[in-house]
């Protein structure tokens, strides 16, 4: 009979042992191999016995491989290793090279930079036409202040002599 509006899954319901089957070895969980193997270490510490006299030693570690295990193992030439670098292995030393672009910027940063450096000092043709025009401007404004403080004078010259 079913339990609740859900299907159960087609593998059947999980089963779980007591600690009561595991202490007396009927659990329906436990492995059958693992049967085996736990049988067998007994019979070979029986065997051991006898063999010592004899002086031959049972090796049962030299079974066969199962499935690929058997298959040479040769590495993967297209696998792709991560390659992480520890701080006691990378190379303080090492300089990366820096791709075009990034070569390009830093040199055209250098070269702005001595460029404004050169025109600082007056030295480019750009800063020489800037210093004509500004030495220019300054001689018509300080020939416009003269200008005006003669026509100022005039002015109080004219006024002095109409109060007279």
């Amino acid at each position: 009979m079913g339990r609740g509006k859900f299907k159960g899954k087609p593998t059947g319901r999980r089963q779980f042992s007591n600690p009561d089957e595991l202490r007396a070895g009927t659990s329906a969980s436990r492995p059958r191999t693992f049967k085996q193997e736990q049988a067998e270490p007994v019979e070979e510490e029986y065997e051991e016995e006898s063999g010592e006299e004899s002086g031959e030693e049972l090796n049962d570690n030299d079974t066969k491989p199962k499935g690929s295990q058997s298959v040479i193992e040769v590495e993967n030439p297209n696998l792709v290793k991560a390659k992480n670098l520890k701080a006691k292995d990378a190379d303080v030393g090492k300089v990366t090279e820096l791709s075009r672009r990034e070569r390009e910027e830093i040199e055209k940063q250098r070269a702005h930079e001595r460029y404004m450096r050169l025109q600082e000092q007056g030295k480019t043709e750009q800063a020489r036409k800037d210093l004509e025009r500004l030495a220019m401007i300054r001689q018509q404004r300080a020939e416009a202040a003269k200008k005006r403080e003669e026509e100022k004078a005039a002015k109080e010259q004219k006024k002095a002599e109409s109060r007279k």
